[in-house]
């Protein structure tokens, strides 16, 4: 049984596209950025992109007609539980957009998706009023959790913040299951080049390069190392005052390793303080690199300006990530449905028995 679905904030498609392979039928897809809304259109022509500012969006017919509701909101800091006003303390925020779609809606089950961050934001306040605007809205957050990426096929140290909320009717039925990890921890190699999960290496695309004082750097530096691995005198120049801070700072530099996974991927490749440079040639990911990163299929194309491209890559959920979580969201919409058969098989027995008749004694 496909149950059907309203996603907000849905940028090139990350979250949906898993989703949808994991047998969610989608309904609506709500999108401001409008390279990404082509990006949802060329791939999908069917779904149905409404872009623009979610706040523009009638929620309300859809109300009784959707079973799940997922999107992951921007998280600007709001007020916090103190003030003890629920669902008035996110307004003004796109959290609040998040709410008031799940109160038009009333689905059955959401998802909000969000970074690892938010889970102690503010000293667990924004999470604490987050949890008040969904007991307000009639639901129960029943889950909160960090999951890793490099546990569900995803060759990427990544990690995101998924709450899980059910509606309070439904709340004594619900089964819910965290996806069980895979095997194996999938490496860059994995992502770049054929095995497990492509059949052919990666297709060429456009990339960013490096200027030429960066490049002279990097090309000291080994794959797996960072600009720890460089001469004192060229740590000192391409650290500046950053060198006597202290701490890791091992995403600067960085050349990334076949045999490991990629570093988490940022909205840009060649970021001062995030690089992540390729194994064995100098350069930047290039765009399909990045895709393969984040588990996109090779099909799926990405509109606008290279810059955009990379930017709606980077914030994507990993398709593979998508997929694990979506799949246990189906098994928790059906453990509704079951719930609903055995009671109704329940008085259809017990209906049976009370009409049968009595026995005949001779």
């Amino acid at each position: 049984m496909k149950f059907s679905s309203i996603e907000l904030f849905a940028g090139a498609g990350g979250l949906a596209l898993g989703l949808e392979k994991a047998g969610f039928n989608t309904i609506l897809l709500s999108e401001i950025d409008k390279n990404a809304c082509q990006t949802l259109r060329h791939n999908r022509p069917n779904w149905n992109v409404v872009e623009g500012d979610v706040k523009n969006i009638d929620f309300a017919p859809y109300q009784g007609k959707v079973d799940f509701v997922s999107g992951g909101f921007p998280c600007q800091a709001f007020s916090y539980a103190g003030n003890q006003r629920g669902f008035l303390d996110a307004r003004g925020t796109l959290f609040f957009e998040f709410a008031r779609a799940i109160k038009e809606i009333q689905p059955k089950v959401f998802l909000g998706e969000n970074v690892r961050g938010l889970l102690n934001h503010d000293g667990g306040r924004t999470l604490a009023t987050i949890e008040n605007v969904v007991s307000d809205l009639g639901y129960t957050l029943i889950e909160s959790t960090i999951l890793k990426a490099i546990n569900y096929q995803v060759p990427q140290k990544r990690e995101r913040l998924f709450l899980v909320g059910v509606r309070n009717d439904l709340l004594d039925k619900a089964k819910f299951s965290l996806p069980k990890s895979y095997k194996k921890i999938m490496t860059l190699s994995d992502a770049l080049k054929a095995g497990d999960l492509y059949d052919c290496d990666v297709p060429q695309s456009e990339g960013q390069l490096y200027p030429k004082k960066k490049k002279d750097i990097l090309d000291l530096v080994p794959a797996g190392g960072c600009w720890r691995d460089l001469p004192e005198n060229l740590q000192k120049e391409y650290m500046k005052k950053s060198y006597f801070l202290g701490g890791g700072k091992t995403g600067m530099a960085r050349r990334l390793s076949w045999n490991e996974p990629s570093l988490t991927l940022t909205c840009s490749p060649a970021q001062n303080q995030t690089e992540r440079c390729h194994p064995d040639e100098t350069r930047p990911l290039t765009v399909r690199e990045y895709a393969r990163i984040q588990t996109f299929p090779d099909e799926w194309k990405f509109s606008g300006s290279m810059t955009s491209q990379y930017k709606q890559i980077g914030n994507a959920v990993p398709i593979n990530l998508s997929y694990a979580i979506g799949e246990s969201l189906i098994d928790l919409l059906s453990s509704f449905e079951r719930e609903d058969f055995n009671s109704q098989e329940s008085r259809i027995v017990l209906q049976a028995s009370l009409f049968k008749p009595l026995p005949t004694y001779i």
